[in-house]
């Protein structure tokens, strides 16, 4: 089995293989006593998503907490990860317990903590975390003193926060402007936890889902509203003269986003538009953050409308620290993940896909169509990720060669700085910029390139992958 380990946002591993009912419950103790040595009191919500068995690790997680004295709050129903995060700061809990394994595939499962910040769990959290579950390893004796819903009696809570989470999404978005504009929204919830949140919050607006049923197989692939996986969504929105296509993955932290004639939004074309919305329309002033991976059209933006940008590494942890620390009114993802100020700082698929919907129904245009006037007045930028799969035995030839990697040029442009921050970025006299970040926990290399022409992407892409041999 592989060791576990908390990662860019949780452990997560194999059913069967890694994530099995012992570990499971080793997690949940190794964060019992972390409560326990802060906030006992409070209590702990337990959330769950639509995996196989995921309510039954979750009852299992809630077992080991309510026997080691501390109360839980769970639901009857999966939830949404941010759903979880808001009930942590409603009800004033020491934190949450989820279930999930996000967007990866369906024969993974995993957990994530959610301090009582009510956001993803700093390094300092993880660490001691997993420091208790070494000590505690060797002698733990699965299931001992675990207490079940009866005998944990008042200990054990129902949790039902679904309805004050659509009243606080009410006070964030302009939920009356989406009901004028008329037009039909198509919501792809990939069968997983976020179904039915998008639309009830929509009440009043026609709506359509696909893919609204529970299946712990999700259609046969990953749970990822990216590009590849929206098809479906891509054509009944074309078909239906939809206003917007609005995906969530299969914890409903991440979003995807289909415009009204069928094209894919990408988060990078995305978080720019909502930034100058929120400066320009809604009259917000305040500084935005953005991890390393991700658009420097925020940079523009910020710097012409006289704000600060804050960079991050990979990892909404550090953007929600951000988001709780330093006022930014947006925190930002590549990968999917946003959340706004006022809201709990956490990525929320949902809160990003009804922002779309506002965006669009206030100004009256496109999300293509915002896009082009954004170009107009801060330029474009094309941006690509490439994941290069090596094999276990290269990766750490290919480590070695990128420590020593420093280009003059590339793409035919000189480098003009080289950051450390996340991985190795290269940054352009002209403002084009390549990534290289190896993964923690696989083979794995992500290439990241952004530059004004899709051409000039296409040649850096091709030089760094020529000197590390992948």
């Amino acid at each position: 089995m592989e060791p576990i380990s908390f990662g860019t946002d949780g452990w997560r591993g194999v059913m069967a293989r890694d994530f099995v009912f012992d570990r499971v419950r080793l997690v949940a103790c190794a964060i019992a006593e972390y409560v326990r040595s802060r906030d006992p009191v409070r209590g702990v919500v337990v959330g769950y998503d639509n995996r196989f068995l995921s309510e039954h690790f979750a009852a299992a997680v809630a077992g080991v907490l309510t026997g080691r004295g501390i109360p839980v709050f769970v639901p009857r129903t999966s939830v949404p990860t941010p759903v979880a995060a808001f009930a942590v700061r409603h009800l004033g809990t020491a934190g949450a317990v989820m279930i999930t394994a996000s967007h990866n595939p369906p024969e993974y499962n995993g957990i994530k903590f959610i301090p009582d910040y009510a956001g993803p769990a700093l390094p300092p959290v993880t660490r001691a975390i997993e420091e208790n579950i070494r000590r505690l390893a060797p002698g733990f004796s699965p299931g001992e003193g675990d207490l079940d819903k009866k005998r944990a009696g008042n200990l054990w809570r129902d949790l039902d926060v679904k309805a004050a989470y659509q009243v606080h999404l009410a006070g964030l978005v302009d939920l009356a402007a989406v009901a004028r504009a008329g037009r039909l929204i198509v919501c792809d919830p990939m069968f997983g936890a976020g179904t039915g949140y998008l639309e009830d919050a929509l009440a009043g607006v026609a709506t359509e889902t696909l893919h609204g049923a529970r299946d712990p197989l999700f259609g046969g692939h990953l749970p990822d509203p990216s590009e590849g996986f929206l098809g479906p969504l891509s054509e009944r929105v074309a078909a239906g003269r939809a206003l917007l296509g609005l995906a969530l993955d299969g914890d409903a932290d991440r979003f995807g986003l289909i415009d009204a004639d069928g094209s894919f939004v990408s988060p990078n074309t995305f978080l720019p538009l909502l930034y100058r919305y929120l400066l320009v329309e809604r009259g917000l002033k305040g500084p935005v953050t953005r991890s390393v991976a991700t658009t420097h059209l925020l940079d523009r933006l910020a710097a012409k409308y006289g704000q600060t940008l804050f960079e991050t590494p990979v990892g909404f942890k550090y953007i929600g620290l951000n988001l709780r620390e330093k006022a930014c009114v947006l925190g930002g993802e590549e990968s999917g993940g946003l959340s706004v100020k006022g809201h709990v700082p956490e990525k929320d698929g949902i809160l990003a896909g009804l922002l779309a919907a506002e965006m669009v129904a206030v100004t009256g245009r496109s999300l293509g169509e915002l896009s082009r006037q954004l170009a107009e007045e801060v330029g474009s930028l094309t941006s690509r990720r490439v994941d290069l799969h090596t094999g276990a035995g290269s990766k750490q030839g290919i480590l070695d060669r990128l420590a020593s990697y420093r280009p003059a040029s590339l793409g035919g442009v000189p480098v003009v700085e080289t950051s450390a921050l996340d991985g190795v970025r290269f940054l352009c006299e002209d403002g084009a910029w390549a990534l290289v970040r190896p993964s923690g926990t696989e083979p794995v290399f992500r290439l990241y390139v952004e530059a004004g022409l899709a051409t000039r992407v296409d040649a850096m892409v091709r030089e760094v992958r020529v000197y590390l041999r992948i």
